[in-house]
C-alpha cells in the first residue's frame, strides 16, 4: 500500500478498491504508517482528496524525527 500512497495518485476509497479493503481499513493502515515514521499527508486537488508520501522520518539521538526539526527551523 505505500507504494501507491508515495504515487500521491490515490484518495482513502481509491486505495480501498485498489487494495481490497475497507474504507476504514485504509485509515487504520495510514495511522500505523504514520505511527512507523513515515510522513504521510493529505492533501485538496481539484478532484478531491488525496495521500501524499513525504518521506520517512529518521529519529535522530534525541528521539526527535529530523524531518520534524528539519520543519522547524524552516
Amino acid at each position: 500500500m505505500l507504494r501507491l500512497v508515495r504515487t500521491g495518485k490515490y484518495s482513502t476509497p481509491a486505495l480501498a478498491e485498489a487494495v481490497g479493503v475497507s474504507i476504514p481499513t485504509i485509515s487504520r493502515i495510514v495511522a500505523a504508517l504514520r505511527e512507523l515514521g513515515h510522513e504521510i499527508r493529505s492533501e485538496k486537488t481539484k478532484q478531491g482528496w488525496r495521500y501524499v508520501w513525504l518521506a520517512k522520518a529518521k529519529p535522530n539521538d534525541t528521539g526527535e524525527s529530523t524531518v520534524k526539526k528539519n520543519r522547524e527551523r524552516d
